[in-house]
């Protein structure tokens, strides 16, 4: 047999007490490991997180919610209030009736005033899409010598409100009233016509701007297949540009029914008024005394304009689908 050098004769207890005394000199030289901090409860990082991330957003719409529906629940409440005036009116009702809402239909000329409104707003809203509509299809398709000039200006004239011309508006109604009382003062077509003026340029401003996205490809393809003009407006276009119609007729349709300067020097006849001149003359002289009527009348001004959404938001929608393509 070979014989075994002393030192690679060893035995394993004696390399097994080196390598344990080599690994402890080595752990007194090194730094200690850092202290790490205690854990959170099960359940607190989670909510921090959110909180963080998703929580404050609700707690902004929250504030922007409470913000918005004050001012319709102080409405409510007073609308509500059995004695009618600002003085007793508190956020919270501390009594419920329906007086001032009866009071405000048999004592005042509201039906009237809000027959008015309705006819007058949507009269000017039908209108004013169909003038638009038209003007926005020759700016956008069609090139004839003094389009820039026309857009142009018509964007340079709603820069000034219409009410600059209130002066000059009340002189030619002035005139107009003598020869065709037919549409002067105290009457609904001439205040419709007189809203239409103001209102045509930004409708054709934003129908056109929708009308350019419309490929052009559409018309061109209706055209070879002998198409005209009028019908490839009708059936190809207007059911594309569903969506800004339908826009545009509620922004006219609210911006009308809302209006109250022009209507105020127009109408002065109590049964021809409308809903913003007839509430603001029950509490020109005595707030304190009518504003329960007020408030109720307030409250049934918004009918209109809900229902006109109501109605319009289908369009909307179904626009948006319409020149979907099937591939």
């Amino acid at each position: 047999m070979t014989a075994i050098p002393p030192e690679r004769a060893r035995p394993s207890g004696v390399v097994g007490t080196a390598a344990a005394g080599a690994g402890a000199a080595g752990t007194r030289g090194a730094a200690p490991p850092p202290r790490t901090r205690d854990p959170l409860p099960r359940g607190r990082a989670p909510r921090r997180r959110w909180w963080a991330e998703v929580g404050w957003r609700h707690g902004v719409a929250l504030v922007a919610v409470a913000f918005a529906l004050f001012p319709v629940a102080f409405v409510v409440s007073a609308a509500l209030n059995p004695l009618g005036t600002l003085s007793s009116s508190h956020l919270v009702p501390r009594g419920a009736s329906a007086g001032n809402f009866v009071a405000l239909l048999r004592d005042t000329s509201f039906p009237w005033w809000f027959v008015n409104s309705v006819l007058i707003s949507g009269a000017a809203a039908v209108s004013a899409v169909f003038i638009s509509a038209l003007a926005a299809y020759a700016f956008s398709r069609m090139r004839f010598r003094g389009r820039r000039a026309g857009l142009l200006s018509l964007l340079l004239i709603q820069m000034f409100p219409q009410f600059l011309a209130i002066v000059t508006i009340f002189l030619m109604f002035t005139t107009i009233t003598e020869y065709w009382p037919a549409i002067g003062f105290n009457s609904v077509a001439g205040l419709m016509l007189l809203y239409l003026g103001g209102a045509l340029g930004v409708n054709t401003w934003l129908t056109k701007g929708f009308l350019d996205t419309v490929p052009r490809e559409l018309d061109e393809s209706a055209t070879m297949d002998g198409a005209s003009h009028v019908q490839i407006y009708f059936r190809i276009l207007l059911p594309l540009i569903t969506p800004i119609l339908a826009v545009t007729a509620l922004l006219v349709f609210i911006a009308t029914i809302n209006e109250f300067l022009i209507a105020n020097v127009f109408l002065t006849r109590d049964q021809n008024k409308t809903l913003t001149v007839g509430l603001y003359g029950m509490i020109a002289g005595q707030r304190n005394a009518n504003f329960g009527m007020f408030a109720a009348g307030t409250l049934l001004t918004a009918i209109p304009t809900v229902a006109v959404f109501q109605f319009l938001q289908r369009y909307i929608v179904h626009g948006l689908t319409a020149g979907a393509v099937k591939g």
